[in-house]
């Protein structure tokens, strides 16, 4: 059975039964709730809350068929923000409530909203299952590098000497790269954007929507209490074109304002060089062509370490490719049990205490 075989579902709430409608148009109104926002005044977590309920309603999916799923930390109030389906869960495990949700309405869209604390640290190992998997959830992930909910304590994604409330001289820990760990899991969709660049932002959020799999998006955002303008150097109109460069597939790594830097392989290396003025055409075509596409995670995992100083920050898709969802597989497997006579998987859950599995035509156990 392929992923849309599934039934068009009807989505019990309480006594309430919601038929979603396919010709409905949907707006930015729908998809917020009427939960007060309450966010520290300047935080970050505002424009990505704004992108994300600019572009849900943009998919042509009945908002009733979303569900947002939180760990703790600031970024884990998504939900209550969202007027869609949602469940805040508890610190770390949003990837685990997530993967279980999908498997049994595997017809969901399944969200998971999520910081680099709460994803980086105590979620570490369900984030990196969920992403060898292919589970077809999206990930957002907030990376202010820091620990907002808390009051300050530095996190997995804080810079060397980073001087916190949990760490007075300074941290001597050797940070997260995440886009570095979600390429070793083997995720099949990897992307960075950052809050206040709503186009970009919004543009990325589309590409993780129609990825089937896991996609896996690092959002750096800034916490104007305890990490004010941590990613200023990209942020800040005097600097960002010189600090950033946009991965597009198929096009030459350019960056700068007016384009006279470039991204080449050199070795088993990503480096910076200056294109010439007085041969502009021919010096560009040294710069690397991006491909998200490719087999291989190598150069995805090079553009994940292109980061300051002395290197632009990538921005974009690093890597996008098709791999059977987890979902399916387990589906495909739980029909074949069936077709082979082997009973059913809701048989065996609500019947007994113990079971004995057995292949057809096999003698019972003495």
């Amino acid at each position: 059975m392929s992923e849309t075989e599934f039934p068009e579902p009807q989505h019990r709430f309480g006594s309430l039964t919601l038929v979603p409608k396919a010709d409905e148009k949907q707006s930015t109104k729908d998809f917020k709730s009427d939960q007060e926002v309450r966010w520290c005044p300047g935080c970050g977590d505002y424009a990505i809350l704004k992108a994300v309920q600019q572009v849900l309603p943009e998919l042509g999916i009945p908002r009733e068929k979303f569900v947002v799923v939180s760990g703790i930390g600031c970024s884990s109030r998504f939900p209550y923000y969202m007027n869609t389906f949602g469940f805040h869960s508890i610190h770390g495990r949003a990837p685990a409530v997530a993967t279980g949700l999908k498997l049994a309405r595997p017809e969901l869209e399944v969200w998971i909203a999520t910081g680099d604390g709460d994803s980086m640290s105590i979620g570490g190992n369900h984030l990196i299952h969920v992403l060898r998997r292919n589970v077809g959830v999206k990930i957002l992930m907030f990376n202010n590098r820091i620990y907002g909910l808390t009051k300050g304590q530095y996190s997995p994604t804080s810079e060397p000497g980073k001087r916190t409330k949990s760490t007075p001289f300074g941290s001597i820990d050797a940070p997260f790269n995440p886009l570095a760990l979600a390429l070793g899991a083997g995720a099949t969709f990897v992307a960075r954007s950052v809050d206040v660049w709503l186009p970009h932002l919004k543009e990325t959020l589309r590409r993780a929507a129609q990825h089937r799999g896991t996609a896996f998006v690092e959002i750096y955002q800034n916490c104007n209490i305890f990490n004010d303008k941590a990613f200023a150097y990209m942020t800040e109109k005097e600097t960002r074109d010189e600090n950033a460069v946009y991965l597009e597939h198929g096009k030459p790594l350019l960056f700068g304002k007016q384009r006279q830097r470039g991204i080449r392989l050199r070795g088993a290396a990503l480096e910076a060089f200056d294109v010439d003025p007085a041969n502009p055409a021919a010096s560009a075509a040294d710069a690397l062509v991006w491909d998200e596409t490719a087999a291989s995670p190598a150069l995805a995992f090079l553009a994940a370490q292109l980061l300051p100083p002395g290197l632009p920050t990538a921005l974009g898709v690093l890597r996008a490719v098709e791999r059977p969802t987890y979902e399916s597989g387990v589906i495909d497997q739980i029909h074949q049990i069936e077709s082979r006579g082997l009973g059913k998987l809701e048989d065996l859950l609500t019947t007994g205490d113990t079971w004995t599995v057995r292949e057809p035509g096999a003698a019972p156990a003495s």
